[in-house]
Formats: structure tokens, C-alpha cells, sequence
């Protein structure tokens, strides 16, 4: 993939806090998932920036200006016994598509990936999402036979509080 001319991405600081929040913000209205989004700056400050972060993000920069973000972190495959790396979220701003940010994004977190020694790097995507040919092209393949499970707050905190 060719470089792209004026394009930044670089690691965030806990001063970009507003900025991913906007950004998460953003991601979530283009999935039709607004409703979902309960992060404050105060949560993505303790998570991201605290003194045990649990995920990174990169910030994409195109002239100096905000474009796209990825957020990811470090999962363990017990069958391969090897870190992977999971992509919670890569966007890029509508404004900004088309000129090959998500793409160098998606490579950076490919390059990390290597730099790590992680065995794979896996993410979700919603069936209508059209960023599905795009990771196609990059060989990425969905995996049919696995389903995935969630068990939001409420429910961890209504089965912590059973009695067994």
C-alpha cells in the first residue's frame, strides 16, 4: 500500500480524549448505534490512558487535521500461544474516506501486529457495513463457524450478585 501524502497517525495522548470521544461518537452514529455509546472522557481517561491501560489508540492526522482513529488491544490465543490483536474500532470521517486512511490505519495495526509477534488479528464487522470488501481485499476472510456472545453490564452485574 502507497504511502499517503500529508498523513499523520500517530499514537494518542490523554489530551485527545475529547477528540476519540468525538470520534467514537462518529463511529457509532454511522452504525445506527448512537444509543449504545455510554463513554465519557472520564471512562476513556482511566481505560486508555490510566495507570493499567486496557486498549491503545492511534490517531489518523491528514494536514494537520483529525481524520480517523483505531482503538485496539491484546488478546491471548491458547491454541496458537501467542498474543493477537483484536480492532475494537477503526473510522475514518466522512470527509476523509477514499484517500486511503483507513487503509493505512488497518496497516499499522498490521505492523504492529508483527512488531508484537501476535499470531492474528481479528475484528467485528456489522453484516451491512461496506468496509466488509475492503478487508476482504486484504485477504481478511469472515468466520463462519464461530458466534459471537456478549454479556453487557447489566447482566455481569445481575449474575455477579446471584448466589450459587
Amino acid at each position: 500500500m502507497k504511502s499517503v501524502k500529508g498523513l499523520l497517525i500517530r499514537s494518542a495522548y490523554v489530551e485527545d480524549v475529547p477528540l476519540l470521544l468525538q470520534l467514537i461518537k462518529g463511529i457509532a452514529e454511522y452504525e445506527h448505534l448512537s444509543h449504545l455509546v455510554s463513554a465519557t472522557e472520564d471512562s476513556l481517561k482511566r481505560f486508555l490512558f490510566g495507570d493499567k491501560p486496557f486498549a491503545e489508540a492511534l490517531i489518523a492526522e491528514f494536514d494537520n487535521v483529525p481524520a480517523g482513529f483505531v482503538v485496539f488491544f491484546h488478546n491471548f490465543s491458547t491454541f496458537l500461544g501467542k498474543p493477537g490483536l483484536y480492532i475494537e474500532d477503526i473510522y475514518v470521517l466522512p470527509q476523509f474516506r477514499h484517500k486511503g486512511i483507513g487503509g493505512s490505519l488497518f496497516m499499522k495495526c498490521i505492523q504492529i501486529a508483527k512488531d508484537r509477534d501476535c499470531g492474528r488479528i481479528e475484528w467485528s464487522v456489522l453484516h451491512w457495513n461496506p468496509a466488509r470488501k475492503f478487508y476482504e481485499k486484504f485477504g481478511a476472510q469472515p468466520i463462519q463457524d464461530w458466534i459471537i456472545y456478549r454479556l453487557d453490564e447489566e447482566m455481569i452485574e445481575q449474575i455477579s450478585l446471584k448466589k450459587n
